[in-house]
Formats: structure tokens, C-alpha cells, sequence
């Protein structure tokens, strides 16, 4: 049976741009973009697995959700679509910051409320370049994941559940290329009830800063988390804030006046003037199922 909702505290025009931070690469089994413009998702809630989509209606975003956890969905939509952030909290500081309000607006953060499915994406995410962590994920939710409810496609998935994550063979870890180092820190965080634990992640073996800062931002839309070891931030906020690259030390210090709001900042440099110029070497994809 088909649940639904209309949510009228959003522009729907940022819709696409809110939700996208939840991706995994285009191939996504939990995530999709469908021709309308609607985004569907599939979550495993507390109340079990669930798939949600959002699509722009007038002036509103409408919500319809599916399966035994369409209610909790429906519940979460206003914080997943950015109905409870709080956008106007950012000031511009300079004049580079204004320009780029100007040009695309305050971005909303919107937060899942799921801890797990958050930190588990970001830990495949270490050190790797994306198409190294989607394939794993790809992997992995097709051959663990359950069938998204819904009028989805056959190949959607929702993400195991954390007990799950815990069962899967050394044989599959391996044949979806994740190397050993983050497999054992996935089955390891999977003892821990991490949904209470959000602001603890870092005390868990293999959890830095930069995979606490992204589980942050993506469950309970933390504004103010900066992912320090990104590969690409740095040059992001530095190309779109000063016109040249900078290290890690040197975007903390261009996001020293907007503590508080970094990572809304962050989040707006990528919407406003995206990846600078590649330049030097690319990150090469490892496969470790060769090995």
C-alpha cells in the first residue's frame, strides 16, 4: 500500500541537489533518478526496509513511500528533503561568498537519521577514488540487500541491515574489491549500535575524521562538519573561494569566519563552481580480486 505526504517547506528546485549527496555513483542500487525528475530511495528504518520518493509538485515536494517502513519514512522526509535545516544561519563574510549565494542560494542540508547506512558508505569511501567504493557497494547490496519495495525496478536494493553487514563471507568481501582494511572496520563498527554513538564514531577502530564528518553530514546534516582529507575538497573550496589550490590547513583557515555553518559553505562552493581543472596525476581504481 502506497503512503504519501506533501511537503510545502521546501523549494523543490533543490531537490535533485539536497538528495544527491546520498549517491553512490550511477549505478546506485539504493538510488535513483527517474525521467520525471522524482529521486527514489531505498532505506532500511527501524521499522525494516522502506522505498521513498520525492518529486517536485508546484511550489512543494509530494513524498510517496512503500513497504514496512514507508511510515517512519514519510516521518523523516521533512529532515531528508532539508525542511528542518536552517540555511539562513549562513552570513557572507566577503565578497566571493555573497556572489555565489547570489548565483545558487543557501544550500539545505538534509540529514537521514540513519547512522549506519551512512557510515558504512563512507568507510568503503576511504582513501579510494569513487569508483573503487561504488563498485563494492554495488556488489555488495545486490548480493545482500533486500528487494526494494514498491513500483521500482527488479535490480533496486535496500542496504542490509547492520546484523548483515556482520554475515557476509570473506569470499564476497573479496569479490567486491574491497581491500581487507576497510572490510574488517565495516565488520567491526557492525558490533556497535551506532545510531546513539553519532558524535563517538571517531573512537571506533578505522574511523578518522574525514569518515565521521561525511557520516555526519549525511544522517543528521551536521552544517558545520568538514571532511579533512578529501582528495578534492581542499581544491574545491580554495579554486572557488581565492582561484587556486590549497591543502588541507589552507581551507580551514578560508573557513575559519563561517565556523559553524563549513561544511554549508563547502556545500555551497561545490554547487557554485564545482571541481576545478584536473591537473597531475588521477588516483588510479585498485582491484584487489585479482590479488
Amino acid at each position: 500500500m502506497t503512503q504519501s505526504r506533501r511537503i510545502v517547506a521546501v523549494d523543490p528546485r533543490s531537490l535533485r541537489a539536497t538528495l544527491s549527496v546520498h549517491r553512490r555513483g550511477s549505478g546506485d542500487p539504493a538510488y535513483r533518478v527517474a525521467p520525471d525528475g522524482s529521486v527514489w530511495r531505498a532505506v532500511h528504518t527501524p521499522d525494516g526496509p522502506g522505498t521513498i520518493t520525492a518529486a517536485p509538485q508546484d511550489r512543494a515536494v509530494a513524498v510517496r513511500a512503500w513497504g514496512p517502513g514507508a511510515t517512519w519514512l514519510l516521518d523523516a522526509a521533512p529532515g531528508m528533503l532539508g525542511a528542518l535545516d536552517e540555511p539562513s544561519r549562513l552570513a557572507a563574510h566577503d565578497e566571493v561568498v555573497e556572489r555565489l549565494l547570489a548565483r545558487v542560494g543557501r544550500p539545505r542540508i538534509g540529514r537521514t537519521g540513519r547512522v549506519w547506512e551512512a557510515l558504512v558508505a563512507s568507510i568503503m569511501e576511504q582513501k579510494v577514488v569513487g569508483t573503487e567504493a561504488y563498485r563494492a557497494w554495488r556488489y555488495l547490496l545486490t548480493r545482500y540487500g533486500d528487494r526494494a519495495p514498491g513500483p521500482v525496478p527488479a535490480d533496486m536494493r535496500v542496504p542490509p541491515p547492520r546484523g548483515r553487514w556482520r554475515d557476509i563471507t570473506e569470499a564476497d568481501w573479496h569479490r567486491s574489491g574491497l581491500e581487507p582494511a576497510r572490510a574488517r572496520t565495516i565488520r567491526a563498527a557492525a558490533t556497535v549500535d551506532v545510531e546513539s554513538a553519532v558524535e563517538r564514531l571517531e573512537v571506533l577502530r578505522g574511523v578518522g575524521p574525514w569518515t565521521a564528518a561525511h557520516t555526519r553530514i549525511r544522517a543528521v546534516g551536521d552544517p558545520d562538519a568538514v571532511p579533512v582529507g578529501d582528495y578534492h575538497t581542499p581544491s574545491v573550496v580554495g579554486s572557488a573561494l581565492i582561484g587556486r589550490r590549497v591543502d588541507d590547513d589552507g581551507m580551514l583557515e578560508l573557513l575559519e569566519p563561517y565556523r559553524g555553518q563549513r561544511y554549508r559553505v563547502i556545500r555551497l562552493c561545490e554547487l557554485g563552481a564545482g571541481m576545478p581543472e584536473r591537473r597531475g596525476p588521477r588516483m588510479s581504481v585498485r582491484d584487489y580480486r585479482s590479488m
